[in-house]
């Protein structure tokens, strides 16, 4: 459990009242220990000082979803036995490359501090943090026992950081590299770790573009007899893979390389037998330029997934159907929208159990109108899907009578997450607003916690939401809006909001000043390109103390207007490694 804690241990300026408690330390961290979700811990820890003492001195993991909100020194002080720690940096709208280079999110000083009071540290969780490579080698020189790292949307790092990983993490069991800013030197990282190293259990460089040390993932693979997880990039051929399986037929995700490849009789055979030996996978993913030619390699594996991933796969409907037609436990499920209409209905068809489903665009930027999916997909899936909980679909047109349609069939979702790709487009038949279909969304889907919207919107659809999203967490809008009386009804009126995200909206000044009670209880507030001005930015900040108000500056443009805003509460103060185009209040 790590040393023990004195009575006389300075207090977190949140701690909860001094009421004490009949229960012995030592019987109050064993029962807190097993409560594993952190919004129970954090709703334990407000009960009195000695719950709050025991949860502190329990926990093992902490979540920090904005690593401006807190700073290391006062994470480390509350929490003393930490082994795993998730992080999270920039705005999601990074993803959208609307926040600026260079902005921030800096995980060095982090781990500086980490080094000092968590030295047994056995796992950290990265989103979109900046990550040098010289961090990845002070992170694998400084915690003898470290286990496992994650990097999601990170950047500042190259493959060199993950040689330095790879040699030094002697007990590592998982190193998952997702969607990073990378600078992809070589494959040859795969070849430092030792010869005498056993113990990976989890292994995904899918997103990684340079050729791969075949050879060194091999005898990797060969000598790890726990792995569990395997996600390899596009240059691994079918007749790589099938070595791979052989070595470990055990797994339970697969990540395959490219299916773009011409393969013997007999090669094909050995491809599907491989296949047919994974008895016991649940997920799937990769497929990169898949074709009908070898998809029924994969059929004999298709029994028990639950998960299919073919975002990397542009499949015609006819072939996804075939492959559906394998797959009755499916809960979860990604495409691309080449499978158009037709592929949804056979999702529909194929798929009762359905939880999740995303249909990405295979050509987000381009004209092309006459391929993708529609409103008539959207509604076969919900027709043949009732337990739809998750949507993200991407489309061209939509009605509202489609979407009224799909929530009437599937009134449990949690997330429903509509782009209209063509922004302000209306109900293409009868040329109303969208107001209506999201109206039905938040009258309906009384679950619902998160939400995109979309389309030729009014202020009415955010009556709406002001008005029945009473369990709505996060709110993504864009293109969208009338007035400042649309963003006012959602912040007075959503009880449980965590996260607003605006951009190219006509809210101003009014709107951002309107959410003063509000803000407190947020993760953070993002709006870029609106109606906001600088005075608007200093007067919140002034009234509102324990915010971070941060504008973001683009080059040319009116001294006035505040271009990207991003409003979060911090225990930490203004953060001190703001570059010159963010201005602090």
């Amino acid at each position: 459990m790590g040393s023990k804690r004195s009575k006389s241990d300075s207090p977190d300026p949140d701690e909860p009242n001094q009421v004490g408690s009949d229960f012995p330390d030592e019987v109050l961290e064993q029962v807190l220990g097993m409560v594993k979700s952190r919004k129970d811990r954090s709703s334990v820890s407000l009960v009195c000082k000695d719950w709050y003492d025991a949860e502190r001195w329990s926990r093992r993991q902490v979540f920090i979803g904005n690593c401006y909100s807190a700073s290391p020194e006062i994470v480390t002080r509350r929490f003393r036995s930490i082994r795993s720690v998730t992080l999270k940096g920039k705005p999601r709208f990074s993803d959208f490359n609307l926040v600026p280079p260079n902005w921030g999110s800096d995980v060095q000083p982090w781990l500086e501090v980490f080094a000092s009071e968590y030295r047994l540290l056995e796992e950290l969780r990265l989103k979109r943090m900046t990550v040098t490579d010289e961090s990845l080698e002070f992170l694998a020189v400084s915690f003898p026992g470290f286990k496992a790292l994650s990097l999601l949307s990170c950047d500042g790092f190259s493959t060199d950081g993950l040689a330095a990983i790879a040699t030094h993490c002697k007990n590592l069991t998982e190193l998952d590299i997702q969607e990073n800013e990378i600078d992809d030197k070589s494959g040859g990282w795969l070849s430092c770790f030792p010869e005498t190293f056993t113990y990976l259990e989890i292994l995904n460089f899918a997103s990684l573009n340079s050729d791969v040390n075949f050879d060194a993932l091999e005898k990797l693979v060969r000598r790890c007899k726990s792995f569990k997880v395997l996600k390899v990039n596009k240059n691994v051929t079918l007749e790589q893979l099938q070595r791979l399986l052989t070595h470990a037929p055990q797994l339970l995700e697969l990540g395959t390389g490219s299916f773009l490849q011409e393969l013997t009789a007999c090669q094909n055979s050995q491809l599907e037998r491989a296949f047919s030996n994974c008895n016991n996978l649940h997920t799937l993913s990769g497929l990169w330029e898949a074709t009908a030619l070898y998809l029924p390699a994969l059929y004999p594996a298709c029994t028990n997934l639950t998960f299919l991933n073919l975002s990397y796969s542009a499949l015609q409907s006819w072939e996804l159907a075939k492959l559906l037609a394998h797959c009755p436990r499916l809960r979860r499920l990604w495409v691309l929208d080449t499978v158009e209409d037709k592929g949804l209905e056979a999702v529909g068809s194929n798929c009762p159990l359905i939880e999740e489903l995303r249909v990405f665009p295979s050509d987000p930027y381009g004209d092309d109108i006459i391929h993708g999916v529609t409103e008539s997909g959207f509604v076969a899936v919900s027709y043949g899907c009732r337990r739809l909980r998750y949507v993200l679909y991407f489309c061209r047109q939509m009605t509202n009578a489609a979407v009224a349609t799909v929530v009437k069939n599937c009134p449990d979702f949690t997330h429903f997450r509509l782009c209209i790709m063509n922004p302000r487009q209306p109900d293409h038949i009868t040329n109303e607003p969208m107001d209506e279909g999201f109206g039905a969304v938040v009258k309906t889907c009384t679950k619902l916690q998160r939400l995109a919207v979309s389309g030729l919107l009014t202020d009415r659809t955010f009556e709406y939401i002001g008005e029945y999203a009473k369990n709505l967490e996060t709110l993504s809008v864009a293109f969208a809006g009338k007035s400042d009386w649309g963003m006012q009804c959602v912040l007075n009126g959503c009880p449980k909001l965590k996260k607003l995200e605006i951009r190219d909206c006509p809210f101003g000044n009014a709107a951002l000043l309107s959410g003063f009670e509000k803000y407190e209880s947020m993760r953070s507030l993002w709006m870029s390109a609106c109606n906001v001005t600088m005075n608007a930015c200093r007067l919140l900040a002034s009234e509102m103390p324990r915010l971070n108000v941060e504008v973001m500056k683009d080059d040319g443009n009116d001294d006035d207007q505040a271009d990207k805003v991003y409003v979060y509460r911090s225990v930490a103060g203004s953060r001190r490694d703001a570059p010159p185009f963010v201005l602090t209040f």
